[in-house]
């Protein structure tokens, strides 16, 4: 966490949802830190994301939402704890009508929200976005509500960059040596992560379609000259089982795959992706916050409108990003259709651009 220039504006921030939609918000948590006098930022998330949130760089506190569920009891509570901080400012990245209306009992004299659904009546101040056309990145009308949020408070912006998780991207030599230790892995060869799962609600890819996909980036790569990587599967809770799965069905098809060994918690799962030198998977949170690492993602997403690739887009720079989706005519959510021989030859094409540690001085790092 950072500390805010004395006497600087008081903001709360809410995306108290999932984990990738709390990852997309971190360019516009970034941009509200780079604003002179820089801002005091609190942030209003779910348990679930709160150790993300300590571990966020551009955050100065964090307070925990109960949940809609929640007892009045503690409601009350966090209304309670709203009013005492004296916030000048509330901004929502997504808005509902609990949080609207905690933002204007509190007495929080600006709220800024995206104009969409009921909710709004309850912000004095409101952009509107047309999200569901999916016609920018998620995470850049987070940067609008963000930039409009350091409009409106008369403050200086300043222009942020991938990665929006620096400190955590800095550590990666520290990460592929632990990794190291615990899995026979060599440095002439790329290390690609692999999550299978899909945290409940992303659309992904089946078992056996990654491991054609995997089958085909080895073989591309051979055919190119250049030594298939090391596959790394990734899981989250109650996903151990698939990952195995997909471990034991790559290696008998003679790739060189593990399972990554447990993690202490979420912060040390998503610290721990740095070692990665590509990271695979559905629209799922640790994509997002492989994004937020500045990491190559390979993305697979389904062809539906409120979730395609240009909407769900991971934030890292622009060079280090692929995605597949079913084509045009095709079922929306039948990744089946996605043609994955020509997805691995893609993938082994921008592989191929990627320097191992033994090529490198910089333990393996993207170019």
């Amino acid at each position: 966490m950072t500390s805010a220039t004395p006497n600087a504006p008081r903001l709360l921030v809410v995306r108290n949802d999932k984990l990738g939609d709390f990852m997309l918000a971190w360019p516009a948590l970034a941009t509200l830190k780079a604003a002179s006098p820089q801002p005091h930022v609190s942030v209003l998330v779910p348990g679930y994301t709160a150790a993300m949130a300590n571990a966020c760089p551009w955050i100065d506190e964090v307070i925990i939402d109960p949940g809609d569920s929640a007892s009045r009891k503690a409601q009350c509570q966090l209304l309670g704890m709203i009013r005492e901080r004296h916030f000048d400012a509330l901004l929502t990245l997504f808005s509902t009508r609990r949080i609207g209306w905690l933002g204007w009992r509190a007495g929080i004299r600006l709220r800024l929200a995206p104009a969409t659904k009921w909710a709004q009546v309850f912000y004095n101040q409101r952009i509107t976005q047309r999200r569901s056309h999916s016609a920018k990145p998620e995470y850049r009308y987070n940067q609008e509500l963000a930039e409009a949020m350091i409009g409106r408070l008369g403050l200086k912006p300043a222009t942020v960059a991938p990665p929006y998780w620096p400190e955590a991207a800095a550590g990666r030599p520290e990460q592929r040596q632990r990794l190291a230790a615990q899995l026979p892995l060599s440095t002439d060869r790329l290390w690609c992560f692999l999550h299978p799962g899909s945290g409940g609600s992303a659309v992904n890819l089946s078992l056996d379609a990654y491991a054609h996909l995997v089958e085909g980036v080895d073989r591309h790569m051979l055919e190119i000259g250049q030594p298939s990587p090391h596959w790394i599967i990734t899981a989250g809770p109650g996903e151990e089982q698939h990952a195995d799965s997909l471990v034991d069905t790559l290696v008998n098809q003679g790739s060189s795959a593990f399972r990554q060994p447990p993690q202490p918690g979420l912060e040390g799962f998503a610290r721990s992706l740095a070692a990665a030198d590509a990271f695979i998977a559905g629209s799922t949170g640790p994509l997002h916050v492989a994004g937020c690492l500045n990491l190559l993602t390979i993305g697979f997403y389904p062809a539906r409108r409120s979730a395609t690739p240009l909407r769900w887009q991971t934030c890292n720079s622009e060079d280090r990003r692929l995605a597949f989706h079913p084509p045009q005519g095709a079922g929306e959510t039948d990744m089946t259709t996605i043609d994955l021989e020509t997805a691995a030859a893609s993938i082994a094409e921008r592989l191929s651009m990627v320097e191992t540690s033994s090529q490198s001085d910089c333990s393996g790092e993207a170019s």
